[in-house]
């Protein structure tokens, strides 16, 4: 059986405000990302992380989208 990759929690801080750029002032995510946290795969998530960091340093980092 193939090891599956642990499950990624949600970096959520329960600050849920989103400043002007639809960034959520305590966890980073986007007002979309947020929204569909639980549908995005383990990549997507992995990439929403990846972001994390770059929107605290006030980088732009656009909203991971989930493609069909």
């Amino acid at each position: 059986m193939a090891d599956e990759p642990q499950p990624i929690a949600s970096p959520c801080v329960s600050i849920c405000a989103l400043d002007e750029n639809d960034i959520c002032v305590g966890c980073f995510r986007t007002g979309g990302e947020i929204s569909i946290w639980g549908l995005l795969s383990h990549a997507e998530k992995q990439e929403v992380m990846r972001r994390i960091p770059l929107r605290m340093d006030g980088e732009p980092a656009p909203c991971v989208v989930r493609k069909r």
